[in-house]
């Protein structure tokens, strides 16, 4: 805890230095705090402090309702990072009007310090995890009581909005699910029947409700005829009151809270897939969603969009709270209720309950938990839809007097995005959008969603004014020793980025400390295998090889151990039929590294 305090010493003492300011005082606080509070102070106290920066920046004045936790000077200022926030706000704690370098630098410095440990991967405290299981089970009852109560009008019009939008881009996929033309595969995460690597491809549970849409000798053996037999002599076919459930558990998100993962078991996962692929495919290549309106793949163009919002203001970017656990079932099937047999593929794959970490199991109400390959697309897609929804009743109340037609969808290419539950809009069109969202039983995150002042964040990207002002995170404690492999990577890697970001008394400090754990530690590219420093300076070959006269430095680099994992002989044919892979022995090993070491060796600086 020592050396992360000390990190955010260094760090601010820089920042301080390039915003003309001190943090001498700043430096004070947090010792103290930290000595008091914990680790807490860091990672939940600091980023409060953020958000609650951001919302002063959206209103353009600091509020009194902000800021409770630090002492307040004139004008509602924190005293705290005063010296920051003095080049931020008036004395009145107003925001100056007039945008320069340093009133940015001052907003990216404060957004640095708050969040330099917000995504710091720590277990929480039980009873935080305690409070988000209680949250998740309140969403999926919600969810079940909207789905029991909402107004027939609302999923009539969700209906009709959603085949404008996509059906011209689900009727190749109903198709090619009626025809088969699907390629399954197996996810890399865990499942809920605690299969890994080439063990999933043994596929010895095939529930009655998926084998009534894709049955297992079609899909699950590599071939058809009585050779097979024996095989399916082996496989559970579970009516739905046996069958098992998903497995709800806790990854690291932020010592806040964790991140909750369904993992769902093996043969749904598997056909989720082939139905996913297909969906997200046909999205991003056809239709008017084409034009840029939903995305899987590249988060850039909401970047892009956020910044673009942050300067003039044209844009708001939403964040939605708990976006999987409140997309009802009616409202995914509403999205399909014209393409059948897609319908009755995405409802056969889905997982009907799910065991809680506690041990108790529950009907799922909501469509799918974060786990199901299946999740993000439709919950993309109705996201969009509920977009529309508002800018349709928006096009009402400024007298169109007439429903969304394509022509007004086609109009909002450039100015509407759904990246999961990251959104971009026309600002004007908010209330519009919100009112609905709220009507569907949706919950946008106010405090990650913004449409008034210069503030704006979308995927990963923060922007002021149309600046970036995203923070660069530490997401592992500092390393102690070359055991600490996890540790290393993650700081080599936050490292470089400091030093991208001109913070080079950082990254330096960073360097003395990696320097003894790694004594050899060359300047590498950023495509370079080795753990190595990047630099403005080029890398200093140390070795040609014989064969190729390539530069090669002395570093360290991780070396992965994939477990062993022996395919068997149905299993390895359908694997080899339904996927490629570059590694000659993928049918004795698979799955994700177990292990990953480090080791001293000559590799290439780039």
């Amino acid at each position: 805890m020592k050396s992360q305090a000390e990190l955010w010493r260094v760090l601010a003492y820089e920042l301080a230095s390039r915003c003309h300011t001190s943090a001498t005082r700043d430096w004070k606080t947090v010792s103290s705090r930290v000595e008091h509070e914990g680790m807490s102070f860091l990672t939940i106290t600091l980023p409060a402090f953020g958000k609650e920066f951001e919302e002063a920046l959206d209103r353009g004045r600091v509020g009194d309702d902000l800021f409770h936790a630090f002492r307040r000077g004139p004008g509602g200022l924190p005293r705290f990072l005063g010296g920051f926030l003095r080049q931020v706000f008036d004395e009145h704690g107003v925001l100056f009007q007039t945008v320069d370098d340093d009133l940015v630098d001052s907003v990216f410095a404060i957004r640095q310090l708050c969040y330099l440990y917000a995504k710091l991967e720590m277990p929480c405290d039980p009873r935080r995890e305690l409070e988000t299981l209680e949250s998740f089970i309140n969403a999926d009852e919600e969810t079940g009581t909207w789905d029991d109560n909402h107004p027939a009008e609302i999923l009539q019009d969700f209906s009709r909005v959603a085949s404008t939008l996509f059906a011209d881009v689900l009727s190749p996929v109903d198709q090619k699910v009626y025809y088969g033309d699907l390629r399954p595969k197996h996810g890399p995460g865990a499942t809920a029947d605690s299969l890994r690597g080439n063990a999933k491809w043994d596929l010895a549970y095939w529930p009655n409700r998926l084998d009534r849409v894709f049955p297992y000798m079609e899909w699950a053996v590599s071939g058809l005829g009585a050779n097979y037999q024996h095989r399916v002599d082996r496989v559970s076919f579970p009516d739905e009151a046996d069958e098992l459930p998903a497995r709800m558990y806790f990854v690291p998100k932020t010592m806040k809270s964790p991140r909750v993962i369904m993992a769902e078991p093996t043969s749904l996962q598997y056909m989720q897939q082939a139905v996913a692929r297909t969906l997200m495919d046909s999205l991003e290549s056809s239709g008017i969603v084409s034009e840029g309106m939903v995305g899987f793949f590249d988060q850039t163009t909401n970047q892009h969009m956020a910044q673009k919002g942050s300067k003039d203001g044209s844009l708001a970017t939403l964040d939605m709270k708990e976006a999987s656990d409140r997309v009802s079932l009616a409202q995914a099937l509403a999205l399909f209720s014209n393409h059948p047999w897609l319908r009755e593929a995405v409802l056969a794959t889905r997982s009907l309950r799910a065991q809680l970490v506690d041990g108790r199991v529950i009907t799922l109400r909501k469509f799918a938990g974060m786990g199901s390959a299946l999740c993000f697309p439709v919950e993309a897609m109705v996201f969009l839809t509920g977009v529309f929804m508002g800018i349709e009743r928006k096009l009402i109340a400024e007298g169109s007097g007439r429903r969304l037609t394509r022509k007004d969808i086609q109009s909002y290419k450039g100015s509407v995005r759904v990246f999961g539950d990251d959104i971009i809009i026309p600002a004007d069109c908010v209330p519009y959008v919100s009112d609905v969202f709220t009507r569907l039983g949706w919950v946008i995150n106010s405090h990650k969603s913004f449409w008034i002042g210069m503030f704006r964040e979308s995927c990963g990207g923060d922007y002021f004014a149309g600046s970036d002002v995203t923070p660069i995170r530490a997401k592992q404690l500092l390393p102690r020793s070359r055991r600490d492999v996890a540790e290393l990577a993650s700081t080599v890697e936050f490292r470089n980025r400091l030093y991208e970001a001109g913070l080079w008394s950082t990254a330096g400090w960073l360097d003395r400390r990696l320097e003894k754990i790694l004594p050899h530690f060359p300047i590498v590219e950023p495509t370079s295998p080795a753990l190595g420093r990047r630099s403005f300076l080029p890398y200093q070959t140390e070795r040609m090889t014989k064969e190729t006269h390539a530069p090669r430095v002395r570093a360290f680099f991780l070396s992965p151990r994939i477990p062993d994992s022996i395919a068997t002989g149905e299993g390895s044919l359908l694997k080899c039929l339904l996927t490629s892979s570059e590694d000659p022995r993928h049918l004795v090993r698979s799955g994700r590294p177990q292990v990953v070491d480090i080791k001293l060796g000559w590799k290439s600086p780039f």
